[in-house]
């Protein structure tokens, strides 16, 4: 026998959608209406209890002991008639059509009577309007309407677009508390240059009562990583920072600590020195030049955004370059000389190309005293140190020449104690520390020599745990990572117990790849490898090796082979924020 069903459940999904369309019938032949609405001349009936149950306004004026419970019509003051007529529809069909000549008093009315549903509906049409010529009066437009999603949109605006904001009217007419806010932003997009002299054109619009505010609004400006040439001899010299002693005294201070060669700084410099990069700028991978599918040497640079995971064409070299050596000094890109091949003849060059991220573009600047290449070069605080290579003579060098980006202004130093090429190379704590290499007879060094940066001293240390060649080095905290070279052991050297640690080792033996830290993670690029079949072979490996809990993981290829390569990290200012 079959089972009898003894309940079925059942709900009409159009039921309330009928029960409104019906109601608002009756408001339309006016039947059973027991209320008016009135505002200015015009009466709109309607039913109390529809009312009573769409609003707390409404709940409240007509389920207390309020005058109007037992009135017949009700006056709503401050509410035009046909903002009114449009809120009485919203209530009955749950429709309203926003224009832009109403969406104001729209949403004041919608406030009034609590009806919070069609006053942040108002809020999506104005984000939809936003701009950066309107963001900054949409800010105090949700101030007076109290509105926190329209002032968060805008305030997101204002501070993505800043470049195009900033030269707004309204920027100018900002207050002091204002435009600290803005200053102050982790997530303003803008280099550190251009936050100073945005801070400089608000003053000059009002000298008079601005000039004041100068000091307070310089210690916004994240100077640590403002280029120093900039800072030195434009920001120094401006004359609103020279008409201020405390700002005087700031950028003195910061002088002192660029010119000891130390990374310590006094404790009133301290607050503003360790005061991180804004969110918006974030670290990027370049890969540039180098011997691309075991072809002649490439002017190509790429790009590799951690965030987005893809790979972006940059603007070319303007030469190719044989074993240059590449290196990145306040977010600037340097290639610096290398061997230039035209129709079989070879010259060594000595010149020094640039490059800018934010205007992908390549130029000149002051070559170095004397060509090389197969060299070596490694950037710390406001210069770089280039080492050894090759020169004109075919001849291993041992020369060490300093480049002061300051002054625009190449030196001489002191010489390595021992000529070698490919060594790994990395600087720390006022040393840089050149580990390894061949020496003229092509032996391997075994050895550490370490360059005193301030005093301009060498000293030398013999070790067994040494034999890289063709073998990047790269800095995390207190340890230098070599990595490689002809071998697959990467191995973390402690600089301050002078001990040696064993990490974990590549996949394959490798040499002449490229290494990179980016938030503190260390990226290896290309390079070449030597096979299960002891064939030496080109790669488009890109793995990630993660210091805290000792892993490889591959990020996938290169777009192609290569080796022989500069890999830098170089700030990218980006108008999306922080990431989630």
């Amino acid at each position: 026998m079959d089972k009898i069903q003894e309940a079925f459940h059942f709900k009409d999904k159009e039921h309330s959608s009928n029960l409104l369309s019906e109601l608002n019938r009756l408001r339309q032949e006016r039947i059973l209406t027991d209320v008016f609405l009135c505002s200015e001349y015009e009466e709109i009936p309607c039913h109390r209890n529809v009312l009573a149950s769409s609003s707390p306004y409404f709940r409240a004026m007509f389920c207390s002991n309020f005058k109007e419970s037992q009135q017949d019509k009700i006056d709503l003051r401050g509410i035009t008639s046909n903002v009114l007529s449009l809120i009485v529809d919203f209530v009955y069909t749950g429709n309203i059509t926003i224009k832009m000549d109403l969406v104001l008093p729209l949403m004041q009315g919608a406030s009034l009577l609590h009806y919070p549903r069609l006053f942040e509906a108002c809020s999506s049409f104005l984000q939809e309007q936003l701009s950066p010529e309107n963001c900054l009066s949409m800010i105090r437009l949700s101030e007076i309407l109290d509105c926190e999603s329209l002032r968060k949109k805008a305030k997101e605006m204002a501070v993505r677009s800043f470049s195009d904001v900033a030269a707004s009217e309204d920027f100018q007419e900002l207050s002091l508390p204002e435009l600290e806010c803005y200053l102050e932003d982790d997530q303003l997009c803008a280099e550190e240059e251009q936050v100073f002299e945005t801070l400089v054109a608000w003053i000059h619009h009002d000298p008079f009562s601005r000039k004041s505010a100068i000091h307070n609004l310089f210690k916004k400006v994240r100077l640590r990583y403002i280029h120093r040439t900039y800072l030195f001899q434009f920001i120094a010299n401006d004359p609103l920072i020279q008409s201020s002693p405390l700002c005087t005294d700031i950028i003195e201070s910061v002088r002192r600590l660029m010119f000891s060669v130390s990374t310590k700084c006094t404790r009133e410099l301290k607050p503003l020195w360790v005061t991180p990069r804004r969110y918006t700028c974030h670290e990027t991978l370049v890969v540039v030049g180098g011997r691309k599918n075991n072809q002649q040497t490439t002017r190509e640079a790429l790009l590799y955004d951690e965030r987005t995971q893809r790979w972006q064409w940059l603007a070319k070299l303007p030469l190719r370059l044989y074993k240059a050596s590449f290196v990145c000094i306040h977010s600037i890109l340097y290639v610096l000389g290398g061997l230039i091949i035209n129709s079989g003849d070879s010259i060594v060059s000595p010149k020094v190309y640039t490059f800018s991220l934010k205007a992908n573009q390549w130029r000149t600047a002051e070559p170095m005293l004397e060509p090389r290449y197969a060299h070596q070069s490694v950037s710390y605080l406001n210069c770089i140190f280039v080492f050894g290579g090759i020169g004109p003579v075919r001849q291993v060098s041992n020369t060490v020449a300093r480049y002061n980006s300051m002054f625009n202004l190449w030196e001489a130093m002191a010489p390595m104690p021992t000529a070698v090429l490919h060594p790994a190379v990395a600087a720390t704590d006022q040393r840089i520390y050149i580990f390894g290499g061949e020496d003229v007879m092509q032996n391997p060094a075994r050895l550490i020599q370490i360059y005193h940066v301030s005093r301009n001293m060498w000293c030398r240390l013999e070790t067994r745990m040494v034999k890289n060649v063709c073998a990047p080095a790269a800095v995390i905290e207190d340890k230098i990572y070599i990595i490689g070279g002809y071998t697959r052991r990467m191995i973390a050297y402690d600089t301050k117990s002078n001990k040696f640690v064993k990490c974990a080792q590549m996949k394959e033996r490798r040499m002449h790849h490229g290494a990179t830290v980016i938030n503190n993670n260390l990226y290896v690029t290309g390079g070449r490898y030597i096979s299960n079949h002891n064939v030496i072979e080109d790669s488009d490996c890109f793995d990630c090796y993660d210091p805290k809990a000792d892993v490889w993981t591959s990020k996938g290829t290169l777009p192609y082979k290569l080796f022989d390569h500069g890999s830098v990290p170089l700030i990218c200012v980006s108008n999306k924020g922080n990431p989630p």
